[in-house]
C-alpha cells in the first residue's frame, strides 16, 4: 500500500471459527468497538468495583485520581496505536513483537500472554462465583458449585457456536454495560453531586499519584481488540477509532461513578460500591441487578480474551482457529471442575503467577517499540518518551503482582 502500512492477512474461515469456503466477511466497525467496550475491564467491573476499591484511603480526591489514571494509561495506548497503524494481524501483540524483534522474541512474548491468560479464563469463574455473586444475591452460595461449571462452559459453548456469536455477544454485553454504567453515574451524580474536592490534592498528592497509577493498571486488557486486526477490512483505522472511543467513554464512565463517592466514603467501601449506591438511592431490586450486570462484565472479559488467544495461537502456531477453539475450549472445561476441590486457594496460587505474566509480557513489547520505530522511520523522541512511560506502567503493574505474590 501507498501508506507503507504492512497488514497481514485475514485469516480465512479460520476466522469465523471453522466454516471453509472464501474468506469470511471483515469485522464490521460497530462489531469491533463492542468488543473493545467488553474489553476494557470491563467498564462496569471498574466503575461499579474495581476503582472504588483502589481509590480506598484517597476517595477525597477520587476525581483527580481517576484523572491521572486515564492519563498515565495513554503511553500504553498510544503505543499500540501507533503500532496497529503500521502492523495488522491476528498475532496482536505477538505481530507487534516479531515486526520488531524477530519471530523468536515475539515467540517468547506469545508463550508468557498466553500463560498469564490461559489462567486468567480458568481462575475467573471463582471471583465471579465465590467472591462477587454472594455480595450481591442472597442464597447465592448454594449455587456456587452448578454456577462453577455452567459458566465455563457458557463461554466455551460462545466460542464454539462461531465468531458471530461471539462478536453479538460481546456486543450486548458492552451495551448493557455502558447502559448500566451510566444508571449508575447518574444515581450517583443525582444524589451525590460532583464534589470540587474530589479534583483536589486534599489525601495528598503523593497518594493521589500512587492510587492514579494503580488504577490505570485496570485498563490493560484494552489491547485485547487488537488480535481481530487481521478481521478488518480497515484495520488502522478501525482499531484507532474503536480503541480510542472505547477509552473516552469507559473514562468517563469511570469518572462520574467514582468523584461522587467522595460525598459519600462509606458507601465506597462497602464490597460492591455500585450495588450499594444503587440499592442505597433506588431500592434493593436495582442493587441487585447492577450487581449481576457488574459479574456479567467480568464474564465479557473472560469471552474476550478467550477470542484473542484463538487468534495469537493460530497465528503463532499456525494451526487452525477452530481447533485452537477446542483446545482452548478443552483445557478450560477440564480445569473448571478441578477448581472445585480448593477453590479460594487455588484462585490464590493462579492469580499471582498470571498477573506477573501479563505484565512481563506487556514489557516485551513497550521494550522494543523503539526499535520498531527507527526501522520505520519514525520521529524517534515521541517513540522513545512513550516506550519509557508504558515500560514503567508496566514495570509498576510487576511490582504490584509480585508484592502480591509475596504478601
Amino acid at each position: 500500500m501507498a501508506t507503507g502500512t504492512r497488514e497481514l492477512p485475514a485469516t480465512p474461515d479460520d476466522s469465523q471459527f471453522g466454516r471453509s469456503g472464501s474468506p469470511g466477511r471483515p469485522i464490521g466497525d460497530w462489531a469491533f468497538a463492542g468488543v473493545a467496550i467488553a474489553s476494557i475491564g470491563g467498564p462496569l467491573a471498574i466503575a461499579g468495583l474495581i476503582a472504588p476499591a483502589i481509590t480506598g484511603d484517597t476517595l477525597q480526591s477520587g476525581g483527580l485520581a481517576t484523572l491521572v489514571s486515564l492519563v498515565v494509561f495513554l503511553a500504553p495506548l498510544g503505543v499500540w496505536l501507533r503500532w496497529s497503524g503500521e502492523v495488522s494481524g491476528a498475532g496482536g501483540l505477538y505481530g507487534f513483537v516479531e515486526a520488531a524483534a524477530g519471530r523468536r522474541v515475539a515467540l517468547v512474548q506469545a508463550a508468557i500472554w498466553t500463560f498469564s491468560y490461559l489462567l486468567y479464563i480458568v481462575y475467573t469463574t471463582t471471583q465471579i462465583v465465590y467472591d462477587l455473586l454472594p455480595q450481591v444475591i442472597p442464597g447465592e452460595r448454594g449455587w456456587q458449585t452448578p454456577l462453577s461449571l455452567l459458566i465455563p462452559i457458557a463461554i466455551v459453548g460462545v466460542m464454539v457456536a462461531g465468531r458471530t456469536a461471539a462478536l453479538v455477544t460481546l456486543g450486548l454485553l458492552a451495551a448493557g454495560q455502558v447502559a448500566f454504567a451510566g444508571v449508575l453515574d447518574g444515581v450517583a451524580v443525582g444524589h451525590l453531586g460532583l464534589p470540587v474536592s474530589s479534583f483536589g490534592t486534599g489525601a495528598g498528592a503523593g497518594e493521589v499519584l500512587q492510587s492514579g497509577a494503580k488504577t490505570s493498571l485496570l485498563y490493560v486488557c484494552a489491547g485485547l481488540p487488537l488480535f481481530l486486526g487481521g478481521e478488518l477490512k480497515r484495520p488502522a483505522q478501525t482499531i484507532r477509532r474503536g480503541l480510542s472511543g472505547a477509552y473516552v467513554l469507559t473514562g468517563a464512565l469511570v469518572l462520574l461513578a467514582v468523584a461522587p463517592l467522595a460525598a459519600a466514603p462509606a458507601l465506597a467501601h462497602t464490597e460492591v460500591p455500585g450495588a450499594a449506591v444503587l440499592a442505597r438511592y433506588e431500592g434493593g431490586g436495582a442493587g441487585h441487578a447492577i450487581g449481576i450486570a457488574i459479574a456479567a462484565s467480568v464474564g465479557g472479559v473472560i469471552l474476550a480474551e478467550y477470542v484473542a488467544l484463538t487468534r495469537l495461537l493460530s497465528a503463532a502456531g499456525r494451526w487452525p482457529v477452530r481447533k485452537v477453539t477446542l483446545a482452548v475450549g478443552a483445557f478450560v472445561l477440564a480445569a473448571a471442575p478441578l477448581m472445585l476441590i480448593d477453590p479460594g486457594g487455588i484462585y490464590d496460587a493462579l492469580t499471582r503467577p498470571s498477573l506477573i505474566a501479563l505484565w512481563l509480557s506487556q514489557l516485551i513489547v513497550f521494550a522494543v517499540y523503539p526499535r520498531f520505530a527507527h526501522r520505520r522511520g519514525q520521529a524517534m523522541a515521541p517513540a522513545w518518551t512513550l516506550s519509557a512511560v508504558a515500560c514503567a506502567f508496566a514495570v509498576h503493574g510487576l511490582w504490584n503482582a509480585v508484592h502480591q505474590l509475596g504478601s
